[in-house]
């Protein structure tokens, strides 16, 4: 690590957690919208109880510190988008103010300001399932602002159990029904709304790798921090959700330019069930999406590549094209301190990766237990396991040094990517802990070539 970087980020993590109180630890979760199962600290109104008024407003904060460091590993040659194989390390850190306020009955705004800092190893480049979810594509060893929410929520009333929600992060406190209609709109994270699953989503307090909190081969709209505009709506009716989307791509693929017009855009639903197994929740999502956008076909840059002689670049052959895709979430609690969870997505391998990563089918499942089992109620621990790969029309392109969103080697001796994760989290106090993690990553970049790599991580996580 930079000397001077190290210091940098740790006086602007000193100085959060300095403000922030030391009295509890609970992780953030963002509640944009979701069924009220998704929703932390909901619970069933007792009968002939009056509801306590909605919140008014409200204020929260969390500070995170992430630290990521790979040894020297085998690697025969490199190219643009690898990962170093010399010992290396990088770390970020982000600040975030989670500001919320009642509009009117149902209606709520909520507003973001979020300071980042730091870089991902290798400049976020090297792995299609990226080691941690905490870096961005862009970075900068100075600290600069951002917004990376600002958004509007209604909630419609459709009747059944009343549910109080309590205080947090982009949440007021307020009681609904069950059942209920959810309207999102204006600028948040496509994945803030879908594809959330309980133990494996928030890179702050679960796992850090890309395609373990996400599902790999879910291209969702966004900007190089991760998010974009648009609108979602929610249908949540006893033991089901529907919900839509509509969002913003970027200008171009990978950018940090929002195409404000909708001229390029993405289409999502999902449809979630949930469920019970010996008095255990579960749930069961599936999710298609669309992605509408000017993008290159691997097989027209290679077919140019080799009429010119050249390097194929999908920039160079980018028209308007549909690229779909699909992803399906598991999770079952198997008892109050052990869950187990899956994910399996694949998209269209003829086109170019969009926004997310270079991933065309992903499969993921772990375990994650909470430390009541060791009389650490504070602490959790997650394992998981990620298997990547990509077409043949993309294995061809990479092979011939074409460069994609996170990866391209120069040539490619093609392989599954397949990364292994295991975290442990150490809860100081109700308000901040630390973290430890550790991946194992066979075939980087999806080449056989190169690795493995074995990635250690550290992170400090404090929040009001």
């Amino acid at each position: 690590m930079t000397l001077y970087k190290l210091p940098l980020s740790l006086l602007c993590f000193a100085l959060c957690a300095a403000i922030l109180p030391a009295t509890g630890y609970a992780q953030v979760q963002f509640a944009i919208g979701s069924s009220v199962d998704d929703m932390e600290g909901a619970k069933v109104a007792v009968e002939g109880e009056t509801p306590p008024a909605d919140q008014r407003w409200n204020i929260h904060g969390q500070a995170t510190w992430v630290d990521q460091y790979h040894p020297t590993f085998n690697a025969p040659y490199s190219g643009t988008n690898s990962l170093t194989p010399h010992s290396n390390s990088a770390e970020t850190f982000d600040a975030t103010l989670y500001l919320g306020v009642k509009l009117w009955d149902g209606g709520e705004a909520y507003f973001n300001p979020e300071i980042d800092q730091g870089f991902g190893l290798s400049n976020t480049l090297g792995l299609a399932g990226f080691s941690s979810a905490e870096a961005y594509k862009v970075g900068n060893n100075n600290p600069y602002y951002r917004t990376p929410r600002a958004f509007i929520r209604q909630t419609f009333n459709l009747g059944g159990d009343l549910i109080e929600l309590e205080d947090q992060a982009n949440q007021l406190a307020k009681t609904i029904t069950s059942n209920n209609v959810i309207i999102t709109a204006g600028k948040f994270s496509v994945v803030d709304i879908f594809d959330t699953n309980t133990y494996a989503h928030d890179p702050k307090g679960d796992f850090l790798n890309w395609a373990g909190v996400d599902a790999g081969a879910f291209d969702y709209a966004a900007d190089s921090w991760g998010y974009t505009y648009g609108g979602a709506i929610e249908w949540n009716q006893d033991w089901w959700t529907l919900r839509a989307g509509y969002f913003d791509l970027s200008i171009v693929p990978n950018s940090e330019n929002i195409d404000i017009g909708f001229k390029q855009y993405e289409l999502v639903t999902e449809l979630e069930e949930r469920h019970e197994i010996d008095g255990h929740k579960g749930k069961f999502k599936v999710l298609g999406f669309v992605n509408r956008g000017n993008m290159g076909s691997y097989s027209n840059a290679v077919a140019l590549a080799q009429q010119t002689g050249t390097t194929p670049d999908t920039s160079l052959v980018r028209r308007m094209a549909w690229r779909p895709g699909i992803a399906l979430n598991f999770e079952q609690e198997i008892n109050p301190s052990v869950g187990l969870f899956a994910r399996a997505s694949q998209n269209n391998g003829a086109q170019e990766a969009y926004e997310f990563t270079d991933i065309n089918q992903s499969v993921t499942a772990g375990l994650s237990f909470k430390g009541d089992l060791w009389n650490r109620p504070m602490d959790s621990i997650g394992v998981q396991g990620i298997v990547n790969g990509i077409s043949k029309e993309a294995q061809q392109y990479f092979a011939m040094g074409g460069l994609g969103v996170l990866v391209g080697d120069g040539a490619l001796t093609y392989g599954l990517e397949r990364i292994s994760e295991v975290y442990y989290n150490l809860g100081v106090a109700k308000h901040l802990a630390f973290g430890f993690d550790y991946q194992h990553v066979v075939n980087p970049a999806y080449n056989a070539a190169r690795g493995p790599v074995n990635i250690f991580g550290i992170r400090v996580h404090a929040d009001f």
